[in-house]
């Protein structure tokens, strides 16, 4: 367990270097992340290497017992291979060049990129491959979807269609081409989709999404190989970004050794009733990419400002409480971006630890707070991690088809599960984020939003946990369609009536429009987007439309099967009705609830050999009191607690079990 920081030498005079080494040393920081955009200092010609600046920096750091970790720089190659092999720029579906001068300007595909971001990998691997303060490496730098139409994107996505379906006729009939006489009669005819436009043959666009996704995880595993056949003994990691992301993070993360995110949780006081919530589901959906333990490589040190006009600057105690969040939720290791703002560059003002004055200040002091803490408590925290009783099952694949094909107004896939995620961490109830087709054992409860996209071993996958005895919670627009984006001939909700004991006679995508939902005890909820109307066929009705032409008609039910129970929720009720719903279903469930927990405030822990720790964590501007209905200790003073925990404004407290 330990914090770092991102620091980036090449931007300061050397002079500086070592007091700022010093003072890390001082401050308590144990590692540091570099040189991830340093292309152009690390081989300024081509073929031409200069790591000398880098050994003295490394050398330093060593001095002081700071470990590092270098991230590879292919994601800002330099302008002499840019100039001299354009080939590297992507290309816009609309003809454009990502040229130059922001960051990201790399395509995947690329011949030269792979040969050039190859080559300087395997030089800085050899280099520093038995440096004693290198301990790993970071690949590339937030990966993200290129959309990339240039030459070799082309002929490399038509090489994945053809090695997929082998004929022309086996890609007609798999993505239906006979619609708007799209039917392909020769291999060359097969491109990708110029122009960009939404409403191009679905089945080819999610496949072209498909594509984009095995070149990404090809484009990472030139690195990979290079940095394992060189350095063995060092970790490799990846740091996804800006969730949702479109990219197949769970393909991407099976070459890591451990999957990383960049944590910017925004401190506005307009948000301050969302982010705390969207973080944790950020942080869960991070910790379940590889369903263990994770890293942040870059947590929020002050206002951001770049893509966007600077955002609130982080009020007091905010930096020091969501570190902590970012730990109780897994977070092994906390990385902040970054030492000191930049003075030069687009990123001046995505502000750091220290100011542009260079003087350290109130966040300066609340980050060294964090350091002394967390490196007190590293014993502690060894070997803990997070076991959690429920799931929410998340795809790449699922989000895709429905942002190329939108179901109705406020129909987001991804905001829906901020919802569902929301419910259960007000309730004190620990959630993973995994990805779809992951093996369920350990769950008491799994929620699958909108499986829209299905065959039948997704079907079959939920089937065997309710038959054990779990819970299901199915959702609306799961179903529709298979796995190549064509609907399916069978009633809704598809496959996945068998286990529901339910079909769908009709639906009305409702949008924006608010409609109402009645349960058992004819307490009234608001729904939206989207209301199927269902006809029970084994299940039970556990709430009702109360208007339109479908006022009476079931709209949730519950269906036994096996020793469990399957739900299916055909709308988007609000809320309030969630929270209702879930903790109903946990007295059955045999989930574990923190109740009554007040807003902005979350409960989490870890277990380890050692027992448990609970996190409570007020992520609020508001002080909060906090009821117990066991005796701990205090972690951080040694304090006894039995009564009710006040916290004030961002504050902490972690509490170990006592008897």
């Amino acid at each position: 367990m330990q914090i770092g920081v991102d620091y980036y030498p090449e931007h300061w005079d050397e002079s500086m270097w070592e007091t700022d080494i010093k003072l890390m040393k001082e401050t308590g920081v144990k590692i540091v992340r570099v040189a991830e955009f340093a292309w152009s200092r690390l081989e300024p010609e081509e073929g031409r290497f200069d790591f000398a600046w880098l050994d003295r920096a490394l050398d330093l750091f060593h001095k002081y017992g700071i470990q590092i970790v270098i991230g590879t720089p292919t994601a800002t190659p330099p302008r002499w291979l840019t100039t001299a092999y354009p080939d590297v720029l992507p290309v816009f579906a609309d003809g454009g060049v990502f040229h130059p001068g922001v960051r990201g300007h790399r395509c995947y595909n690329s011949v030269s990129l792979r040969k050039y971001g190859s080559r300087i990998i395997e030089a800085l691997a050899r280099h520093y491959s038995s440096h004693p303060a290198v301990i790993g490496w970071q690949t590339d730098n937030e990966f993200s979807m290129l959309d990339c139409h240039c030459d070799s994107c082309n002929l490399a996505f038509r090489s994945w269609v053809q090695e997929k379906y082998g004929t022309t006729e086996q890609v007609n009939e798999e993505w239906g081409t006979v619609v708007w006489s799209g039917e392909y009669s020769s291999w060359d005819e097969l491109t990708v989709p110029y122009g960009g436009s939404p409403f191009q043959n679905p089945s080819m666009l999610l496949d072209f999404q498909r594509f984009q996704w095995e070149a990404a995880i090809a484009f990472q595993k030139t690195q990979t190989e290079v940095l394992r056949a060189i350095c063995p003994q060092h970790f490799i990691t990846h740091n996804f970004h800006s969730y949702p992301q479109r990219l197949d993070m769970h393909g991407l993360a099976e070459d890591l050794d451990v999957a990383s995110f960049d944590y910017y949780p925004n401190p506005s006081p307009q948000k301050q009733a969302t982010a705390p919530y969207s973080g944790a589901l950020s942080l869960d959906l991070t910790r379940g990419i590889k369903r263990r333990n994770f890293w942040i490589m870059e947590q929020l040190s002050g206002p951001p400002g770049c893509w966007f006009p600077m955002w609130r600057t982080p009020y007091p105690g905010l930096i020091r409480a969501y570190s902590w969040q970012a730990i109780a939720r897994g977070a092994d290791t906390v990385v902040h971006f970054r030492w000191r703002s930049a003075a030069a560059g687009a990123e001046q003002f995505w502000h750091g630890l220290i100011d542009h004055s260079n003087v350290p200040g109130r966040r300066f002091a609340e980050f060294a707070q964090l350091c002394s803490e967390v490196n007190g408590l590293a014993p502690l925290l060894e070997g803990t991690g997070v076991i959690s009783q429920a799931a929410i099952l998340y795809s790449h694949e699922q989000m895709a088809a429905l942002r190329i094909q939108p179901q109705a107004d406020g129909l987001d896939y991804y905001e829906n599960i901020k919802q569902y995620h929301r419910a259960l961490t007000r309730l004190g109830i620990g959630c993973d984020v995994i990805g779809w087709r992951q093996p369920l054992e350990g769950y008491k409860l799994v929620i699958a939003p909108s499986l829209y996209l299905h065959d039948e071993a997704a079907a079959q996958l939920l089937e065997d946990f309710a038959a054990g005895g779990g819970t299901v919670i199915l959702t609306s627009r799961s179903g529709v369609k298979n796995m190549n984006n064509i609907c399916v001939m069978q009633p809704l909700p598809g496959l996945f009536s068998r286990a529901a004991g339910v079909t769908v006679e009709e639906y009305d995508p409702v949008g924006g429009d608010v409609h109402s939902l009645r349960s058992p005890d004819g307490i009234l909820y608001e729904c939206s987007q989207w209301c199927d109307i269902l006809r029970p066929e084994g299940a039970e009705p556990v709430a009702w439309y109360a208007d339109d032409f479908f006022a009476g008609a079931p709209a949730v039910t519950v269906n036994s099967f096996g020793a469990g129970r399957v739900y299916y929720i055909g709308t988007h009720a609000e809320e309030s009705y969630w929270l209702k719903l879930l903790g109903d279903i946990a007295p059955d469930a045999g989930l574990t609830l923190f109740p009554e927990l007040p807003d902005g405030v979350q409960a989490f822990t870890r277990t380890g050999p050692k027992g448990e720790l609970l996190f409570l964590l007020n992520l609020s501007r508001t002080s909060q009191t906090v009821g117990l209905d066991k005796q701990y200790r205090s972690a951080l003073t040694g304090t006894p607690i039995s009564g009710p925990v006040e916290l004030a404004a961002y504050g902490v407290e972690i509490l170990e079990t006592q008897g």
